[in-house]
């Protein structure tokens, strides 16, 4: 079992930047690829990023590329998300999430329903 607990999130001018953190209960975190999501209202949750369960391999949507960069601290049991140069359409709530399974393959991103565990989110706003 995973519990994962988001932080981080506020009001932020555009341009601004912002980091949130995911803080994981549990022993095995480093077990786990970790994925943040977002989802705006009106809006189904879209993928933002992940970092496989090794920190070796990272992938980030198009509309954040270059942008945010996630990271995780195992001795920790963290992952983060800096998000920089936000815009107005980043605004949604944040979740972070674990797979269901430890250990999963390096060679491309989880799927939406292949994280098994979430946060409860924390709400990102950016004004213009």
């Amino acid at each position: 079992q995973v519990q994962l607990v988001e932080s981080g999130g506020g009001l932020v001018q555009a341009g601004g930047s912002l980091r949130l953190s995911c803080a994981a209960s549990g022993r095995t975190f480093s077990r786990y690829t970790m994925g943040w999501f977002r989802q705006a209202p009106g809006k189904e949750r879209e993928f933002v990023a992940a970092i496989s369960w090794s920190g070796s391999s990272r992938y980030y949507a198009d509309s954040v590329k270059g942008r945010f960069t996630i990271s995780r601290d195992n001795a920790k049991n963290t992952v983060y998300l800096q998000m920089n140069s936000l815009k107005p359409e980043d605004t949604a709530v944040y979740y972070c999430a674990a797979t269901r399974t430890p250990y999963y393959n390096d060679y491309h991103a989880p799927m939406l329903d292949e994280y098994g565990y979430w946060g409860q989110g924390t709400q990102v706003t950016v004004y213009s």
